[in-house]
């Protein structure tokens, strides 16, 4: 989410827009945060591709496609693929499979509308990149008249989405690691008895709190490389215990109860929840037309990330079948190698607590900091709000300690909104003038703002003397 590569490059805007609207592209010189977008001066009289304005610019640290692949697959492979066979269990082994490729296909396509309208605003406003709040806010300011006042509002609603998205990352986060430790020092205790749940949050509580008083991103590179490493061997101890003793398919139901189904597409949406490190990777990138494309990075990169969470779910419900916990580090044995997995798995997701937290807190902060007038309280202050917010992520996990449950509201509530809602509704907006009338693209955001509001499945799921509502987009 940084700022630094947010700038202006040369060329006016296309020659189809009205003066008003060129007026409005050179006016939004904002970010996400608040911050001013850096210009350059035009060398040039036509317009370059991406790629040749950011060299001409010269942006630094610009990333290679082998490198954006990386980083994609980092970004998408998370917590959500280790619940994926918890998945097929609330879908069945024949409809979750389907429905897992479903979502992914859906997903993907989100992505491209979203990354069609950010270039198609960075063509017409010259900007360089764009964030996923700027591109909301420059369609509103560019879209149907009757809209363009809802502009600023959109951008802050966003940006309340992504907070609450990556703090929910961080709320699951908190329960997975203290329930991976749990069953390590306690391996015969059951999985489903939270009484003990609070305890081992609290203990983690002090170390969160230390890790996250990191402030510099380029300060936590170093433990992202090596969360990286461990993510990568514990899922491959993991497949070597998913291949062995493998029962029959018969043996394992095809569909399940169709009031299991919310909580299926709740998980999906949670681990296909990577439209927000979408814009960032193409924004680094050196050839940024590579991103997109039937072959491109994206398309291939979502594709091995797809194919990972079908065969970690298909082969991790055949295995465990019922038994199914909301990570499959709670279903394997308590055997040397496998207690391995469960620490690794534990330390690599307690660092990347902090990168997920650093996203709320370069989004709030700044706009909190401008409030305080004496720059000596500045640093203090901010100490004290990062804390908060830890506080706030530990007394969810604290009141939410069922791991399953937990990602499937996050990706219901928050993830479905930025990855399932947003990008059709940008898409409309961006280009109404090519597709259909201001007036009928109006009642068709009206119509989807009210479908998200409104025709909501709801679902209550009852776990011992805790009851939770999961909402699913229809």
């Amino acid at each position: 989410m940084s700022n630094e590569h947010r700038a202006l490059f040369s060329g006016s805007c296309s020659s189809s827009e009205s003066d008003s609207e060129a007026a409005i592209y050179q006016a939004v010189q904002r970010t996400s945060t608040g911050g001013p977008l850096k210009k350059l001066k035009r060398e040039a009289s036509s317009k370059l591709s991406l790629s040749e304005a950011r060299q001409e610019a010269n942006m630094q640290n610009l990333t290679t496609n082998m490198q954006t692949m990386a980083h994609l697959l980092k970004g998408n492979v998370g917590t959500g693929i280790l619940a994926m066979p918890y998945a097929l269990k609330s879908a069945g082994l024949l409809v979750g499979t389907v429905g897992l490729a479903l979502v992914g296909v859906i997903a993907v396509h989100c992505m491209h509308l979203l990354l069609r309208s950010c270039h198609y605003h960075c063509e017409e406003g010259g900007y360089l990149s764009m964030d996923y709040a700027h591109v909301v806010e420059v369609s509103f300011q560019t879209g149907p008249p009757a809209l363009r006042k809802f502009s600023n509002f959109a951008r802050h609603v966003v940006n309340v989405f992504l907070c609450i998205t990556q703090l929910g990352f961080c709320c699951v986060y908190f329960v997975f690691v203290s329930q991976s430790i749990e069953q390590v020092i306690y391996p015969s205790m059951d999985v489903n008895d939270h009484s003990h749940d609070v305890i081992f949050i609290s203990i983690i509580l002090p170390f969160v709190l230390a890790l996250c008083a990191v402030r510099k991103l380029s300060h936590l590179a170093p433990f992202s490389l090596f969360a990286n490493a461990l993510t990568l061997a514990g899922l491959v101890i993991i497949a070597i215990d998913l291949f062995q003793d493998l029962p029959p398919t018969s043996s394992r139901k095809l569909y399940a109860d169709f009031r299991q189904l919310p909580l299926f597409f709740g998980t999906a949406i949670y681990a296909f929840e990577g439209i927000g490190v979408i814009l960032p990777l193409e924004n680094k990138m050196k050839e940024p037309e590579a991103f997109t494309g039937w072959t491109g990075i994206l398309n291939t990169g979502m594709t091995i990330v797809a194919v990972m969470y079908i065969a970690t779910g298909f082969y991790g419900y055949l295995k465990y079948g019922e038994a199914a916990l909301g990570s499959i580090t709670l279903n394997i044995p308590n055997e040397p190698l496998y207690i391995s997995v469960k620490l690794i798995f534990a330390l690599a997701i307690f660092i990347s607590y902090s990168l997920q937290f650093y996203v709320p807190m370069q989004i709030m902060w700044p706009s909190l900091r401008e409030r305080i007038s004496n720059e000596r309280w500045q640093l203090p202050l901010e100490y004290v709000f990062r804390a908060f917010l830890i506080m706030f992520t530990f007394t969810m996990a604290a009141v939410i300690p069922d791991l399953g449950l937990f990602i499937a509201l996050v990706g219901a509530a928050s993830s479905s909104t930025l990855a399932l809602i947003f990008p059709p509704i940008l898409d409309m907006i961006s280009f109404y003038k090519q597709k259909k009338s201001a007036e009928i693209v109006k009642k068709l955001v009206y119509f989807n703002i009210w479908s998200f509001c409104v025709c909501q499945w709801n679902r209550c799921v009852d776990k011992g003397n805790y009851k939770y509502v999961i909402l699913v987009n229809v």
